[in-house]
């Protein structure tokens, strides 16, 4: 996942979450299933029809929620998912992207400035004049 939303613009919000799911072939029922409850829970079902354009960018970062988790990977890497929101969209969508993760035990790597998001982790790590910590 990246802080830059990276959805394409003539792909609605479902189109967007199942782009993923192409590259490992075509979607089947299921996983059209699957991407309409990931929308879901990221709480965007009345929005799967709208593109891009039409969808905040709080909504924008939940569809790229939604499509990094729709191949259930084991290890999903966010970098500063949360950099283009204003705070109080930033903390639904880590609130959204940590509980996510917890409950497909996907393993979150969370690279992020914000104090506040690093202590939602389990463990954090600190890069400061290039030294990791």
């Amino acid at each position: 996942m990246f802080q830059s939303f990276h959805l394409v613009p003539e792909l609605d919000a479902l189109g967007n979450v199942l782009l993923a799911a192409r590259m490992l072939g075509a979607p089947d029922t299921a996983t059209r299933q699957r991407a309409e409850t990931l929308l879901s829970q990221v709480g965007l079902a009345g929005r799967a029809r709208h593109l891009p354009a039409q969808l905040s960018g709080g909504e924008r970062q939940r569809v790229a929620v939604a499509r990094a988790l729709i191949n259930r990977p084991r290890l999903l890497l966010a970098d500063e998912p949360t950099g283009n929101l204003d705070e109080h969209t930033g903390e639904a969508v880590i609130d959204l992207l940590v509980g996510l993760c917890a409950e497909t035990s996907t393993a979150l790597v969370l690279v992020t400035h914000n104090a506040g998001h690093a202590t939602r982790c389990r463990g954090t790590r600190t890069l400061h004049d290039g030294i990791l910590r």
